[in-house]
């Protein structure tokens, strides 16, 4: 069964798209229909193509905004509150 259809419903929609379209039109159909699968599928790799691109730069960025917060913890610095008088 494809999705929930049946043998029997199957045959019902394919005599139904016979009459319809006829036999000479069958085949442009199915040859649209294929292209269109293959847009379909081409657009669907593009789309995930790009999906992973976009996470791997967002892993980069999150990789160097570690880093720069590493290297920017700095060691608290001494001050001296002593006030110094010089005289000139």
């Amino acid at each position: 069964m494809i999705g929930g259809f049946g043998p029997t419903e199957l045959l019902v929609i394919f005599a139904a798209i016979f009459l319809l379209f006829g036999a000479s039109k069958l085949p442009e159909l199915a040859n649209s229909m294929g292209k269109s699968m293959g847009e379909f599928r081409k657009a669907q790799r593009e789309s995930e193509l790009s999906l992973k691109d976009y996470e791997n730069s967002l892993e980069h960025i999150r990789e160097e905004e570690k880093k720069l917060k590493d290297n920017l913890k700095l060691e608290p610095i001494e001050v001296d509150t002593k006030e110094k008088h010089t005289t000139n």
